[in-house]
């Protein structure tokens, strides 16, 4: 009996010293932590998920406040809650903060924002003082929806501003910075009243946490874009980077070189590597303890970006010149990395299971590079390939090429969130009852998504949907510059095209941290559709307003017919003229037909000079034809035109004093001025004069005179 009792005393003992031994985790926040609108908050909101991850060593508690407030004289602070007082005496030994997203509110943020800091520290001190051991983890606020009713009269912006408040405190208060805000921030189905995450969203913060309590972050892992044959980029320092557990040692090695680096508390690591010279084939090492990943036949080279819609999507198998290539694209120095969609745009309803691989944005096929071969350039863009076969055999350098474009895609989807927040919301809001967006693309979208129950269901036509699933996961891998052929899903709408076309260049010139990443652009074609020659002139107009740009003029090479024209080689080419004459310097090469720069009217006729205009010629040698003249009242006439002293002379027996010139101003035209080079002219129309009214009434009384005389 004496046995049985000192067993009896001896286990109680071991089982308050293993009580003792758990570690406590103090969940601090508002709704969102409370577990708000969530079925059975008590299993469903983000502690008790954590609970679940971190396992018996662990224990939890869930110290959430609706409505509270960071701010201690916000409208509800969250110091003043008994829910605080609780969580002072659970004395965690682990706090979690999750504060800031009541504090936008228009009745705190802009009264009090100077004293964010200073009650987030003293919240902060207050758990040390609880537990002078504790270890403090703060969280970036989670995504506040645009559908949010306060999303532009203060909300986006003041939710920043805290953001970047948050990030200033982890800095000097030495506590440990974790984000709930990028992985919610892509999957707005997840926060169904543009705040409080659903149960999906609540287990995304609890993996954020465990990772950042225990530095799981699952080993070592590389992007998608890492395989075997690829292509890095040569000539530049070379940026490798990846993510492993927090404090796992990374080394790099390739081409002589090896780096050491530690991943950080956020699962992240990075090393830059000295330029790699041009060809190889190397290996690529990557290791963290016993985890070892091997890449070979890596070459270093030249690396594009090739993105759009179906008209860069449109395969080398079907282009006119597909019989006579196919056959020959063996090439070791061209590598594919070849991005295709799980499903086309087709005219399909598509099923539950597609619907729900869509909001996870599960929408490209996993790949991996391959060396150029009939097999693999045969279903490769044929633009493309094209370019990159110039390229090459231009520059004797390997070449890889990835390209992610989609059928009917318009340029919003390929647009991160944040731009179309800040500077096209409207865009963003009912997006399939959209006047901004193609009545074709919200139709094609409402059909493949006609089976859907989910109110926020997503469409690769969304905006922002591309750049989500197939941007992003890009994860910056380095590359040259982008290749882009799109615009005729956005035809309908250039006033809001223009605006979304330098939205995208800056957003992935933002994506890729490089202000000149170059960006050359394929100009819309010919077709039988009126609103396309404004358009075309529209994108010529890029060429001047966004730097390091250039356009492939296309319009020679257009079915009246058919939106997909088959002659994609000569495409391709004028791409990659421009890559050689701006990009890699070779000044023998013209990069473009004549662009319009400027125009004097005497004598009854225009005076056109042009940029790249040597040779100036018609390109069947007839006379130069589409050129149209208008005067003040904008009534045009067919006129004729002659090459005078490197000008162009055009003119109209039935245009007296011409004010307007105009060429190709067909949607469907038969332009046929090209330079020495061969290269064609953009369709373009010179800017109307506009007076000021003082000068516009003497003007016309000046007229009035004359008509009269």
């Amino acid at each position: 009996m004496k046995k049985i009792l000192i067993l009896f005393v001896s286990l109680c003992f071991c089982v308050t010293l293993f009580a003792q031994k758990k570690i406590k985790v103090a969940c601090v926040g508002n709704s969102i932590t409370y577990g708000y609108t969530l079925p059975d908050r008590e299993t469903n909101a983000y502690p008790a998920k954590l609970q679940k991850m971190l396992g018996d060593d662990y224990v939890v508690g869930n110290f959430g406040k609706s409505g509270a407030t960071l701010l201690n004289k916000g409208h509800r602070p969250y110091m003043q809650q008994e829910e605080y007082h609780k969580a002072i005496d659970f004395a965690g030994d682990i706090v979690v903060i999750h504060l800031g997203i009541n504090d936008t509110d228009p009745r705190d943020w802009p009264n009090y924002r100077d004293f964010f800091i200073q009650d987030y520290r003293a919240l902060i001190d207050s758990f040390r003082v609880a537990n002078s051991r504790c270890r403090i983890l703060i969280a970036r606020l989670t995504p506040i929806a645009d559908r949010h009713p306060r999303f532009e009269s203060g909300t986006r912006d003041w939710h920043d501003e805290i953001q970047l408040a948050i990030e200033n405190i982890a800095k000097y208060a030495g506590v440990q910075l974790i984000d709930f805000h990028a992985p919610l921030y892509p999957y707005p189905f997840m926060l169904p009243d543009a705040v409080h995450p659903n149960v999906e969203g609540a287990e995304i913060l609890a993996k954020t946490v465990y990772e950042g309590i225990t530095g799981d972050f699952g080993g070592l892992r590389m992007s998608p874009l890492y395989t075997d044959n690829m292509v890095l980029q040569h000539g530049k320092p070379l940026t490798i980077q990846g993510t492993a557990n927090a404090g796992d040692r990374i080394t790099v090695s390739i081409a002589h070189q090896k780096q050491k680096v530690v991943t950080g508390m956020n699962g992240k690591w990075s090393v830059t590597l000295s330029p790699l010279k041009a060809g190889g084939p190397y290996t690529l090492v990557v290791s963290s303890g016993k985890q070892k990943l091997t890449y070979g036949n890596v070459l270093a080279g030249e690396v594009w970006l090739c993105s759009g819609q179906s008209n860069m999507e449109f395969y080398l198998n079907w282009s006119a010149t597909a019989k006579r290539d196919v056959a020959k694209a063996a090439n070791d120095n061209i590598r594919l990395f070849d991005m295709k969609a799980r499903w086309r745009t087709d005219a399909v309803e598509w099923n539950a299971s597609v619907l729900d691989s869509l909001n996870h944005l599960q929408y490209y096929k996993d790949t991996e590079w391959t060396v150029c071969a009939p097999q693999t350039a045969g279903n490769f863009s044929a633009v493309a390939y094209y370019f990159g076969k110039m390229l090459q055999d231009s520059l004797q350098v390997p070449v890889g090429l990835i390209c992610n474009a989609i059928g009917g895609s318009p340029t919003e989807a390929w647009i991160d969130r944040s731009s179309l927040e800040y500077h096209f919301p409207a865009i963003l809001r009912n997006w399939t009852k959209n006047d901004f967006i193609q009545d074709w693309v919200r139709g094609r979208a409402a059909l493949n998504v006609k089976k859907s129950t989910d109110k926020l269901q997503r469409h690769p036509y969304e905006p922002c949907y591309l750049y989500e699933s197939g941007i992003l996961p890009l994860q910056q891998f380095p590359i040259k510059g982008i290749i882009w052929y799109q615009g005729e899903s956005n035809a309908h709408n250039r006033e809001a095209h223009e605006k979304l076309f330098k939205l995208l260049v800056d957003s992935w010139r933002k994506n890729w941290e490089d202000n000149e990443l170059p960006f050359y652009y394929v100009q819309l074609s010919s077709i039988d559709r009126p609103s396309w020659p404004w358009f075309r002139d529209s994108q010529r107009r890029f060429l001047t307003q966004i730097p390091h740009t250039g356009m492939a003029v296309t319009s020679d090479k257009g079915d009246s017919l058919n939106v997909h024209p088959t002659h994609k080689q000569e495409v391709g080419e004028r791409l990659a003229v421009w890559a050689l004459n701006k990009t890699y310097n070779y000044k023998n090469v013209v990069p473009s037909g004549p662009l319009f720069k400027s125009v004097s009217f005497k004598n009854g006729a225009a005076y056109i000079s042009f940029d790249y205009s040597e040779g100036l010629h018609a390109s069947d040698n007839n006379e130069i034809r589409t050129f149209e003249l208008s005067g003040d009242d904008q009534i045009f006439y067919p006129a004729k035109a002659a090459v005078v002293n490197g000008e162009l002379k055009v003119w109209s027996d039935k245009v007296k004093e011409p004010t307007i010139v105009r060429y190709g101003w067909q949607p469907f035209t038969r332009a046929n001025l090209v330079n020495g080079a061969g290269l064609p002219a953009s369709t373009f129309r010179s800017a109307v004069l506009i007076l000021h009214r003082p000068l516009l009434y003497s003007f016309l009384i000046s007229k009035m005179r004359k008509e009269q005389l």
